[in-house]
């Protein structure tokens, strides 16, 4: 059996550049066909967009910038041409950030990154990314569908009843979290349930520490990650060669100096700037937050893609958390909510390889019925869990960060 998805991941990395730069001006005018593109791309000329250089040029577009967009002129920021009932399906991520689905066959681009971490078709895939509202679980579902699998759409939660799917249907594959992989192993071993059928697994949306990687490898699964967003899908995914990661095909991905659109010196830390190539929903430059290097040369796999480190950070000060988005503007909100707080300042860490979140709020009082009223807030406006410290007035350091990764 072949090792690679399709002969186009082998190419000689200038056939790939050509086609790449030959299909952007078509897919430059399809953009500019929304309002929001029309306008940000005002005398731009695509049939001159043909090389990194001319690309380099063009406005870039922050993810950051996308919730007030798409407030202003929802539901996509008049960034997308066709109208919502065009696609095939309607999902939001936190911000909120609205998100349609093609109704093309792998719309996120998922397939090969599956096949990359040993998935093969008519394999059964327990799918517990969330279905519900974001992209998630669609994206996984999808891209392992099209590559020929069977999928168990489970979702997050509910470790019993999916004990019982795991030992009727006998699954093979996994993807999803992390850290939900460590709770289905640790419950099944506990309740004395069998889940050895699960033999590989594709991770995403959660931090995948070293620790973490060598005790679900020790425990009969080889694990791999992709890196991808609720807007584009997948973008970068582990091979068997376990070298970085690579960039996935139809996208053109540049790493620029953070809060620019220029390019990074080669081999120099930067953020991760992806244009897609696909004219049902096409991205231009769209600025991830997400920062990244470039390693030198093909994988070993044979695959001859441009390949990145992974993840390395943010470049601003949004984060995830257990999968999910935090972002400045929701710690806004939670002061716009609680006025009679001071400074606020989200904490993530982690703890027994699980995320954890801690709001410290300036507050002139140690008052409980305050700090319940303030988890509920956080739990409402993040839609995740996590604790309250009320710190006194002049605790939060003056130094503009609402969030702070200590992970």
């Amino acid at each position: 059996m072949t090792n690679h998805y399709d002969v186009i991941e082998t190419r000689k990395p200038a056939e790939r550049e050509a086609d790449l730069f030959s299909r952007l001006p078509g897919v430059l005018r399809k953009a500019m066909t929304a309002p929001a593109y029309a306008e940000r791309l005002k005398g731009i000329n695509p049939a001159g967009i043909a090389s990194r250089t001319a690309l380099a040029r063009l406005p870039v577009l922050r993810k950051s910038d996308l919730p007030a967009l798409h407030r202003a002129s929802p539901p996509f920021g008049g960034f997308v041409s066709g109208h919502p009932g065009s696609f095939g399906r309607l999902f939001t991520s936190p911000g909120p950030i609205f998100e349609p689905e093609p109704v093309h066959a792998d719309p996120w681009r998922g397939a090969r990154a599956l096949f990359a971490a040993g998935f093969r078709p008519s394999d059964v895939v327990l799918n517990t990314f969330s279905y519900h509202l974001t992209p998630g679980g669609f994206i996984f579902d999808a891209s392992a569908r099209a590559l020929g699998c069977a999928v168990i759409p489970a979702g997050p939660g509910n470790t019993e009843a999916q004990f019982e799917l795991i030992e009727a249907y006998r699954p093979v594959g996994y993807s999803g979290t992390p850290d939900f992989l460590k709770i289905l192993l640790d419950a099944a071993a506990g309740a004395g349930r069998d889940i050895s059928s699960i033999k590989r697994a594709l991770v995403s949306g959660a931090a995948f520490p070293k620790s973490l990687q060598e005790e679900i490898k020790s425990r009969g699964i080889d694990a791999y990650q992709a890196f991808g967003t609720a807007d584009l899908g997948l973008i970068a995914f582990e091979t068997p060669a376990r070298e970085g990661m690579v960039v996935n095909e139809d996208l053109i991905l540049e790493i620029v100096r953070p809060g620019t659109g220029d390019p990074v010196s080669e081999g120099d830390v930067g953020e991760i700037v992806v244009t897609s190539l696909d004219p049902h929903h096409p991205w231009i430059r769209l600025a991830l937050g997400d920062l990244t290097a470039a390693l030198p040369g093909p994988s070993p796999c044979g695959r001859s893609n441009m390949r990145i480190k992974g993840w390395m950070g943010r470049a601003d000060q949004t984060t995830k958390v257990k999968g999910m988005f935090v972002r400045p503007e929701q710690v806004a909100e939670i002061g716009k909510r609680h006025p009679e707080l001071g400074r606020l300042r989200l904490v993530v860490t982690r703890a027994g390889e699980t995320d954890v979140m801690t709001l410290r709020a300036e507050a002139k009082a140690q008052d409980e019925a305050l700090r319940e009223a303030l988890t509920e807030t956080l739990r409402s406006v993040t839609k995740l869990s996590g604790s309250v410290e009320l710190v006194p007035i002049g605790a939060v350091p003056n130094d503009g960060k609402v969030i702070v990764d200590e992970r």
